[in-house]
């Protein structure tokens, strides 16, 4: 009989309850008790929704991210956050946003450095280590959600993330090696088995993602210590990989001295036989069935092609999952009763995605006579997505086929267009400017809420969103800043705005999906050939630039972004899909050109998410990246200005495929890594101009004018200073106008000293 279990559930709830509650305990508008009466609730009914599942995950429910909790779990806050007075919740978020819910805006502590997961669109925050970094058990959070679970029943399966991959996702401040602190480490992963089993856990399941990156020896090596000595342990230890093939960690994995081995079949099917030849016939085999990190429906009568031999074999053995938590889908895809009823029947969310998983599990275990009306129903879905004629446009593949990479080129090289920039913007030293979006107020979204429920008229919403442009614009001549920005109050969202725009997608009301804390995100659909049908920002920015002398930047999401910040169509390369997206934001940049647009932003925040787990991979993605990104922005005058925009994950290793981009300006987080990317010019020189974020837009936290002044410092050190902008790290749409306006007064004041 195969086994059904979960990697873990959605957090945020399927009305961003999660959301709200800690917005509201940050805000001092609820307590501490009260927070955690949400939680609680919210934990309650995430395991309602996973009923019927022979094992449900516990500890996957966060307040902000998971991997800090596993900080938490291992005493191992950073002392700035831990130090200072308050509860121990007020020290959590303090590591995670730089202040406590009870702390005054004056008592500044530095958030953690936050990046991406993988190569997923959900962000942590990294853990911090030094060679003298101890470690000492703190189980609460644990103990408390695998005590609520067994009362009520449920068969509970505590998630943990594990000692080599903790170690893996860490940086060390002081030089050190992190494995130097396993050995300091692995008591503390003892005691943390134990406390769960005496709890009554059967089952842990343990996430080693590392496994599926390129290790070397000491990280293999490492592998084998860690396990060799929690072998001893008492409860069953699930190894859970995901997000890619094993390859050549895939003996080692088998070989690890655990109960049972995870893998990702969707994104690794081709290894699962070779997995299933050297697992030990008395271990666990888990196979990931259902894609866990999109929102298509399964193909279950193919699935159960390749699973029915594989489940006569191993029987009991067999385990079936998602292929990794479900934290990456929206929750529930019942609630979606205005999207198309054709699409709809394409989509599965998460808890569409366990449904499927029973079905399967009943297919194997009582044969598929048992749920033939579930089979024939999904074969229905499937077939009617792969013969729709929503899903191809032949003018779209015509244009396609016509691209070549001369698109991409430049009338001059940088030294020869920067020439021309400079003489025609006229800027100072040290230009200012932001990254695009101003703060998103109650006003702005009830007037769009307003406007989609049509209790708005189309003219009542444009008058009100010209006013709130006309006060950013207002706002940043007052600040004094150089180039300005008209502050985006209409659009929800950097990259469902471009999509509502454009053929070939569709949109959810409630598929929200959890970025980082408490921000929220909701990936349109992209389910067919992508069209531009019209101008989506020339009138916007058009008006913004009548309102001052200032240049103001044309605001874009770029095509990899779109692309990787999307549900993306999983039935051609998506790489196509992204040449799609290119060539119609290509022909948005041409318009704000000729509409007198002098410098024109096209963000790429997600670049390097998209990149692949194997280093080996790595050129690959980044020639269909980077020659997307090039063909979408290189259609223009040598003197119109192309900036791009970059936040929130390592660039040191790909810098050299940034340069290709060939932007004219790249302004790219740095803040919470204290400028670690200029690391990368020491022996890489960056050919164009460059703005390294000087302050965190994600805590609340007013930035200090002597740090802006020291990172600049630092940053001219290593590339000219004629080249060099200053700006915040990311937008400003989810701060508040009283902590916009001291940041930016205090990064102006910066500037006019750095010129001085």
């Amino acid at each position: 009989m195969a086994t059904t279990h979960n990697l873990g559930f959605p957090r945020i709830g399927g009305q961003r309850e999660l959301k709200f509650a800690l917005e509201d305990y940050w805000g001092g508008r609820q307590t501490e008790q009260e927070l955690a009466i949400t939680a609680a609730d919210l934990r309650q009914r995430h395991w309602q929704q996973q009923a019927g599942l022979d094992y449900v995950p516990v500890g996957d429910f966060s307040l902000y991210d998971q991997v800090l909790d596993m900080s938490v779990t291992l005493g191992n806050l950073p002392i700035r956050a831990a130090s200072k007075e308050g509860s121990e919740l007020d020290a959590y978020f303090r590591a995670a946003r730089g202040r406590g819910a009870n702390d005054s805006p004056c008592c500044v502590t530095a958030a953690g450095e936050m990046t991406k997961w993988f190569d997923t669109n959900y962000h942590y925050i990294v853990p911090e280590l030094t060679a003298d970094t101890h470690f000492e058990l703190n189980p609460e959070r644990l103990l408390t959600q695998l005590s609520e679970a067994r009362k009520q029943g449920l068969n509970a399966k505590p998630v943990i993330i594990g000692p080599v991959t903790y170690l893996w996702l860490g940086k060390t401040s002081d030089g050190s090696n992190p494995l130097d602190l396993l050995e300091r480490l692995l008591p503390v992963y003892s005691q943390l088995l134990k406390a769960l089993a005496d709890a009554g856990a059967e089952w842990v399941q343990i996430d080693e993602p590392a496994l599926v990156t390129d290790l070397d020896a000491n990280w293999c090596y490492a592998f084998n210590l860690a396990y060799h000595q929690l072998k001893t342990n008492r409860p069953k230890l699930l190894l859970a990989t995901y997000f890619g093939e094993l390859r050549d960690n895939l003996q080692l994995a088998c070989e690890l001295p655990v109960a049972g081995l995870h893998v990702d079949a969707i994104s690794a099917l081709a290894e699962v036989s070779r997995v299933a030849d050297w697992l030990p016939s008395h271990k666990v085999l888990s196979l990931g069935v259902v894609n866990g990190r999109n929102i298509w429906k399964s193909d279950l009568n193919s699935t159960l092609g390749w699973l029915e031999p594989l489940n006569e074999r191993l029987g009991q053995r067999l385990w079936l999952a998602p292929t990794c938590s479900l934290l990456h889908v929206p929750v529930d895809l019942s609630r979606e009763q205005e999207l198309d009823s054709d699409i709809r029947n394409w989509l599965a969310f998460a808890v569409q995605k366990l449904d499927e998983l029973k079905i399967l599990a009943r297919a194997l275990n009582e044969g598929r006579s048992s749920v033939r009306a579930e089979l024939a129903d999904n074969q229905l879905a499937i077939d009617s997505r792969r013969s729709s004629h929503r899903v191809t446009n032949p003018e779209v593949r015509k244009a396609v086929a016509a691209a070549t990479s001369e698109l991409g080129n430049r009338q001059s090289p940088y030294p020869q267009r920067i020439v021309r920039q400079r003489e025609r913007l006229n800027l100072p030293a040290f230009p200012t400017t932001t990254i695009g979006s101003f703060p998103q107020t109650r006003e702005i979204r009830q007037a769009r809420l307003q406007y989609r429920k049509g209790e708005l008229s189309e003219q009542a919403y444009i008058e009100q969103m010209r006013a709130e442009i006309v006060r950013c614009v207002e706002e940043q001549e007052k600040l004094g800043l150089d180039v300005l920005v008209h502050g985006e109050p209409e659009r929800n969202d950097m990259v469902e705005y471009f999509g509502e725009q454009l053929d070939g997608y569709a949109f959810t009301r409630f598929g929200w999906v959890q970025s980082y804390g408490s921000r929220c995100v909701k990936p349109p659909i992209l389910f067919g050939d992508i069209r531009r049908p019209q101008a989506m920002t020339v009138e916007w920015i058009r008006y913004a630039q009548s309102l001052t002398d200032k240049p103001v930047k044309g605001m874009l999401t770029g095509p990899v972004t779109i692309l990787n910040w999307s549900f993306v169509r999983d039935d051609q390369p998506r790489k196509d899909s992204c040449l799609q997206l290119a060539l119609a934001i290509r022909e948005e940049v041409q318009d704000l050109e000729k509409a007198g647009v002098n410098i024109i932003q096209i963000d790429e925040a997600a670049l390097r998410e998209g990149l692949p787990l194997r280093q080996s991979d790595w050129a690959r993605y980044l020639e269909w990246a980077i020659n997307s990104f090039r063909i979408a922005a290189n259609g223009v005058d040598d003197s119109t200005q192309i900036h791009t925009h970059m936040c929130y994950s390592e660039f040191n290793d790909i810098i050299e495929a940034i340069a290709r981009m060939d932007a004219d300006v790249i302004t790219i987080e740095t803040s919470r890594s204290d400028m670690e990317l200029l690391d990368a010019f020491r022996s890489f020189e960056y050919p164009n101009d460059i703005g390294p974020g000087v302050y965190d837009i994600h805590s609340p936290n007013i930035p200090d004018k002597e740090h802006i002044i020291n990172l600049m410092t630092l940053a001219a050190e290593r590339i000219p200073a004629e080249r060099l902008w200053i700006n915040p790290d990311c937008g400003l749409k989810t701060r508040k106008w009283e902590e916009v306006t001291p940041a930016l007064e205090t990064m102006v004041a910066a500037a006019r000293e750095l010129r001085s």
